[in-house]
Parts: C-alpha cells; structure tokens; sequence
C-alpha cells in the first residue's frame, strides 16, 4: 500500500505556540514612554502586566489596541475605567503626561513631554510556532499640524522587524523612512482597511467582528449583563422575518405539499409575525 502524499505542510509536534500570538511589543515616544525604544518580550506566552496607578499599563494595551484596531472604534485607557475624552492618539504622540492650570483665565492645558518634531512608532512581532510563521505590524505617527490629530502610516511585513533597526537613521523627513521601509519590502499603507484585511488574512480572522471582541475584551473591566455583551459583540445580526420566509420556502418544497408536523408551529409563527394588526374596536357616543 502506498504512503499518502506529504502536503509539505512543516507543523511542529508541540503546537502549545500554535496561532499566532505576541512575541514581542515594542514603543517609541508613545504616552510616557519616551525618548528611547521600550520593548515587551512575551515569547508567544501569557503575560501578566503589574504596576501602580499611572506606571503605563493602560497605555501599552493601548498600544496593541492600536496595532488592531480601526481608529473610529479605539476607546483608550478604556481598561482604566477612564473618561472617553481622557486620551487621545495625540495625547499618546506627544506624551501628555499632566496639566497645568492658567492662573490668569483658569483653564487647564496639557503638559507634554515631545513637541510636533517628533515621530512615535508602536511595533508588534507576531509568531506562530507551528508554522513557524513571522508577522510584523507597526505603525508610524507624526504631527504634520502642530493642532491637528497625528498623521499616521501602517507598515506590514512577513518577517521580524525592529524599530532600532528599521525604523531610524533615515533624517527629518517621514518620506524617507517611508522609502527605506519599502526598499525593505515592507508593505506601506495609508488607511487601516488595506492594512487590516492584509493582516486578517494572515492571522485566519474572517472578519472584523473578531477584533471588535478582541477590543472589548481586553480593555474589559466588568462584563455586567453577558447575555447583551454575548449578543452586541459575538453574534452578527439577523433579520427575524428572513428566517419565517426561509420557513416558509422550506415548507413549499416539503414532499406532496404537505408540511412537516413538526414544523407546524413555525409556520403559524410566520403567518402571525407577517398578519396586520386588526385596528382597535371604537364605539360611537
């Protein structure tokens, strides 16, 4: 009897690593981290980040978030149980850090650690053992209008990059770390949609309803009602009276015309849900 055919797949035998997970995470000038590359090392396992009030905990969840995340659905420092408003992808660029209040008008402003000279870049190495697979993601940020939101590009690489390497010695100018990433073979992005599908592709994420989950989940401080969090967040939406039709076809096609009886009653459920309400009775006086 013959061998079956290899399909030339190389799995490892341990598949503890399969999928792909966080081997390492690293910032550049992102909320207090400044002024040098920070870098979180998980090898593909869990990790448990420990700290007092203000440490930067929030803040690197952010940065993952960041990484995965549509901007217009990014809630930061949600896993403090913070103010919506609290911080900003401006305030993460430029290192907001604490305010000071205007003694002549009272109002407050923020305190930063960088100006608009600046450039942040949040980076993610993604790992999977059992291909033994390497993605990158980063994200490159800068302040084209010292008053406007950061602007922003979105690189992505089959294989390891790191920002001490990759991502300096390019000068002043973004355009020439945007040619020296492409000469690279990086592939360049200016929106999240490209870059988003680029990567779901490669991670096996059919849609974005995943990383929706991933956001709340992860920046999670109480889930409150499950049965509303399960229904917003894990199941997709439906139309009811699509499936009383798809009943209803379903009965049409039944053997000599003649329903299922144990489908009676959702065929009754049908006729109801599409029957007009009778108008209320009145009385003349």
């Amino acid at each position: 009897m013959n061998e079956p055919a290899s399909l030339g797949l190389s799995f490892v035998s341990d598949d503890s690593l399969s999928g792909f997970r966080l081997k390492r995470l690293e910032v550049y000038n992102w909320g207090t981290f400044d002024g040098r590359v920070w870098a979180l090392e998980l090898d593909g396992r869990n990790g448990l980040l420990t700290g007092d009030i203000g440490s930067g905990k929030s803040t690197l969840v952010d940065a993952i978030t960041t990484l995965l995340v549509p901007a217009q659905r990014v809630a930061y420092n949600k896993a403090a149980g913070a103010d919506a408003k609290e911080r900003t992808l401006r305030s993460y660029v430029l290192g907001h850090y604490k305010s000071e209040r205007n003694e002549a008008t009272g109002a407050a402003r923020p305190v930063s650690l960088r100006d608009h000279t600046s450039y942040s870049v949040i980076l993610g190495v993604f790992h999977n053992a059992g291909y033994d697979a390497t993605v990158t993601l980063a994200q490159v940020f800068w302040m084209k209008d010292a008053h406007a939101q950061p602007a922003r590009f979105f690189v992505a690489v089959e294989r390891e990059l790191s920002i001490t390497r990759d991502f300096t010695h390019f000068g002043t100018d973004i355009t020439q770390l945007r040619k020296k990433l492409r000469a690279a073979g990086t592939e360049i992005e200016d929106s999240f949609p490209r870059y988003g599908a680029w990567f779901r592709r490669r991670f096996g994420i059919d849609n974005d309803q995943a990383l929706e989950l991933f956001h709340q989940t992860v920046s999670m401080k109480s889930v409150g009602n499950l049965t509303d969090f399960v229904r917003s967040h894990m199941l997709e939406p439906f139309e009811a009276e699509v499936v009383f039709f798809r009943t209803q076809a379903w009965l049409a096609r039944s053997p000599a015309g003649k329903p299922c009886r144990g489908m009676e009653p959702a065929r009754r459920a049908g006729q109801t849900a599409r029957k007009p309400a009778r108008p209320a009775a009145t009385t003349d006086r």
